[in-house]
């Protein structure tokens, strides 16, 4: 079953200050001009991002 990925719901996706390329994953270290999702999926073949984690179930960051 193709799962579809929603980069807005993703805790490692962020928007960038670059007009060129907006969009960025923090896991995969990279920004881009599509949503992380899209390129992964251009370069594996139709896949979807296997990194993805829901920002809604995440724990809130701890303080050190």
């Amino acid at each position: 079953m193709l799962r579809r990925v929603d980069c807005h719901l993703c805790r490692h996706y962020y928007v960038t200050w670059d007009e060129r390329f907006p969009h960025g994953c923090r896991r995969m270290g990279f920004k881009s001009g599509r949503y992380p999702n899209d390129e992964v999926r251009s370069v594996m073949q139709g896949e979807t991002c296997r990194l993805f984690e829901s920002r809604l179930n995440a724990a809130p960051p701890t303080k050190s």
